[in-house]
């Protein structure tokens, strides 16, 4: 019968103590990179298959984290994933993925289940359907790692990284005005979360900044669906002097925005401009090309790994309970948004701009 390989057979084949293999199978820093690419070379070459429920007893960590995304139908969501992934791998931790499917209900469940699993820490961005977020302040109170990203709340005093929606709120109105829109509406998030606040209150001081009238009538309280995009166009289209452009919260309420247009043969971007946030990937394929917001997906990733890290280590240097990383937005101004012998700025155009500045 054969024996199975541990951690003793590597060190008696290196001539190394038990405990410098254990730490370089764990990616500890004190542990030198030639001495890891070793141990590892050597425990790939005897089959060495690491227990991670033994090491988790052992050391109190499993090396796992658990993060909840609301959809991975959403490229944003698989794009910040990768970002995590990214990172994790390089630290030697495993991921586990949920979905909520926007609801509270999955939330708790998928925390739940990572509790479970002795994750390490948790990675999460609010569901849609969150209005009471106890599920998350009781992990606080028991002191679980946790770390919001995307959708925040800054009222629950968790750490997290987000984009700065103020400014590509006004970042993207900007852009309309300066494209010669007269009369700019948007289409508006839940307005529970930060992010869609942020973003409308962009919308709004961009508007009063370039002298324009504000209509709260020209601003749609929707949702994040294509769904809601459709609804959106024809409450603006009854409206007695329709909007000629719309900025909207998100890429898939742009997308209803202008499926419904195109069905009531409106002209895009001549009759009506569109910008989304997001830069999902349909972005680019659908006609007209959709003007988007970026919001740096991968370095949020990484960013809300890193910032997870530090806590799950106990660096309080680094990371206290009000810590709050911004990450700023990208601009992609598409065939949606530009109108013919408009100037069209781009990101390599903003950024002479900023040199110039």
């Amino acid at each position: 019968m054969l024996l199975k390989t541990t951690i003793q057979h590597i060190a008696d084949e290196l001539k190394l103590t038990p405990a410098t293999v254990s730490r370089a199978l764990n990616n500890h820093p004190r542990i030198s990179a030639e001495t890891k690419k070793l141990v590892n070379e050597t425990a790939v070459r005897l089959n060495y298959r690491r227990n991670r429920i033994a090491s988790s007893l052992r050391t109190g960590k499993s090396h796992t984290i658990g993060v909840i995304i609301p959809s991975a139908r959403i490229n944003f969501f698989g794009s910040v994933v990768h970002g995590i992934e990214t990172i994790a791998s390089e630290y030697g931790y495993h991921t586990l993925i949920y979905q909520s499917e926007e609801t509270t209900e999955l939330e708790m469940q998928a925390i739940e289940a990572f509790l479970g699993a002795r994750v390490d820490g948790i990675l999460a961005s609010l569901a849609k359907q969150d209005t009471d977020f106890s599920h998350y302040t009781d992990l606080k109170k028991k002191n679980v790692p946790l770390v919001l990203f995307d959708r925040s709340n800054d009222s629950l005093n968790i750490p997290s990284v987000v984009i700065d929606d103020y400014k590509g709120g006004y970042y993207a109105t900007e852009h309309l005005i300066k494209q010669g829109y007269k009369r700019i509406a948007h289409l508006a998030g839940p307005q529970r979360f930060q992010t869609f606040q942020n973003r409308l209150q962009g919308y709004k001081d961009a508007l009063r900044a370039y002298n324009y009238k504000q209509d709260e009538s020209l601003i749609y309280m929707g949702d994040i669906s294509i769904e809601k995009g459709k609804k959106a166009a024809d409450y603006f289209l009854a409206l007695p002097e329709p909007p000629d452009a719309v900025f909207a919260v998100e890429d898939f309420s742009a997308l209803g925005l202008i499926k419904r247009y195109k069905e009531r043969e409106i002209k895009i971007p001549e009759q009506v401009g569109i910008i989304g946030f997001a830069n999902e990937d349909f972005d680019e394929h659908i006609s007209p090309t959709l003007s988007s917001i970026d919001q740096q997906t991968v370095q949020m990733g990484r960013e809300a790994f890193s910032m997870l890290l530090a806590l799950i280590e106990g660096d309080k240097s680094q990371v206290n309970i009000k810590s709050k990383i911004i990450l700023e937005p990208i601009p992609y101004y598409r065939e949606s948004s530009v109108r013919v012998n408009q100037k069209t700025t781009t990101t390599e155009t903003l950024l002479e701009e900023a040199d110039n500045f």
